[in-house]
C-alpha cells in the first residue's frame, strides 16, 4: 500500500509554492492552511509531522494551497480574520479587516469616554461590522446602525453581529450613498460617525497587492478620480446625521488627512488633529459637530 504525503512534506510542497508565487512568511502560512485542511491545531501539527496525511487533507491542501498561490486573500481562505482581538467572519463581499483601523477603535474610545454611555452610533459602509460590532462590545449600552450597499456584506456583518452577542443593539440597513435620498434610511441623528470608505484613487487600483486588486470587492476600494469621493458626500450629511457635540471619525489613506480634514471643515464640521496608526501614517481623521 502507498502512503500518501506526511504532514511535514505537505508543509514543505506549500511553503515551496508559495514562495515561488512571491508571497512572504511562507511557513507560516503553509502551516495555517494546513491546519485549516486538517483541522489541528499547530501542536498537534507538529506532533503529528511524520505521519502520513489522509488523503482528504492532501486533497483539501492541495486546493487551498492553489487558491493561495493565486493570491487570493488568506482571511477568505479561512473565512476569518481578528480584529481588535475578535473574530470577524469575512468573504469576498467584504473587505478584510486591517490593524490599521483598530486606529479609529483607539480614537473613539479616547474622544468618547464612559463605556456605560448609551450612544446612538452609525458606520457607513459597515462590511464586515468589524468597526461597528466592536464598537458595540466596548460601548455595552450603545445601539448601532450599519449601512451598506452589498447585500451580501450586509449578511456578513448580521452573521458577525450574530456571533459577537450584539445583534439586539444592531440594525442592518441596505443603501447607497452614491444614491439621493440614502441619509433618509438612518433615523439619526447619531452620536458618532464611524466609516472607512473607498479611498483608493481609480486609477491606481491596478497597481495594488493581487490580494487586494483582484480579489476584494472594488466598490469597497474606488474612491473615484481623487480618491475623495465618498468624503464629500459623507461630509455633506454629516451636519445632519451627527447630533451636536457629536464625532465623525473617518479612515483615510497616507497623504489624505488634509484634503479630508479640509472638506469636513467646510461641511461646517470641526476637525481634530489625525490619529496615527502604528506606522505612523495620519490614518483617522475626527471631527466635532
Amino acid at each position: 500500500m502507498i502512503e500518501g504525503p506526511t504532514y511535514d512534506a505537505l508543509l514543505r510542497d506549500t511553503a515551496v509554492a508559495l514562495t515561488s508565487a512571491g508571497i512572504d512568511n511562507v511557513r507560516f502560512e503553509a502551516r495555517l492552511l494546513l491546519g485549516h485542511a486538517a483541522g489541528l491545531g499547530v501542536e498537534q501539527l507538529i506532533a503529528r509531522g511524520g505521519d502520513p496525511a489522509p488523503a482528504g487533507v492532501v486533497t483539501a491542501m492541495r486546493e487551498l494551497t492553489a487558491r493561495r498561490v493565486r493570491r487570493e486573500p488568506m482571511a477568505y481562505i479561512l473565512g476569518e480574520r481578528e480584529f481588535w482581538g475578535l473574530p470577524f467572519k469575512v468573504s469576498p463581499a467584504v473587505l478584510v479587516p486591517r490593524p490599521d483601523s483598530e486606529t479609529l477603535i483607539e480614537a473613539a474610545l479616547d474622544l468618547l469616554p464612559g463605556r456605560e454611555r448609551p450612544l446612538r452610533i452609525l458606520d457607513l459602509g459597515v462590511g464586515s461590522g468589524c468597526l461597528l460590532l466592536t464598537l458595540l462590545k466596548e460601548y455595552p449600552e450603545a445601539t448601532g446602525v450599519g449601512m451598506d450597499a452589498s447585500e451580501a456584506a450586509l449578511v456578513i456583518a448580521g452573521e458577525n453581529a450574530a456571533s459577537l452577542g450584539v445583534a439586539a443593539r444592531t440594525r442592518l440597513v441596505p443603501g447607497d450613498w452614491r444614491k439621493a435620498g440614502w441619509a433618509d434610511l438612518l433615523d439619526g441623528p447619531f452620536d458618532l460617525l464611524v466609516s472607512n470608505p473607498p479611498y483608493i484613487v481609480t486609477d491606481t487600483i491596478s497597481a495594488l497587492m493581487p490580494e487586494v486588486a483582484n480579489h476584494e470587492p472594488r466598490l469597497a476600494l474606488d474612491g473615484g478620480a481623487d480618491g475623495l469621493t465618498a468624503y464629500r458626500i459623507i461630509a455633506a450629511a454629516a451636519p445632519r446625521l451627527i447630533a451636536p457635540g457629536g464625532w465623525a471619525l473617518v479612515e483615510g489613506g497616507e497623504g489624505q488627512a488634509t484634503d479630508i480634514s479640509s472638506i469636513f471643515a467646510a461641511a461646517g464640521l470641526s476637525p481634530q488633529i489625525p490619529r496615527k496608526d502604528l506606522a505612523g501614517v495620519e490614518r483617522v481623521v475626527p471631527a466635532l459637530h
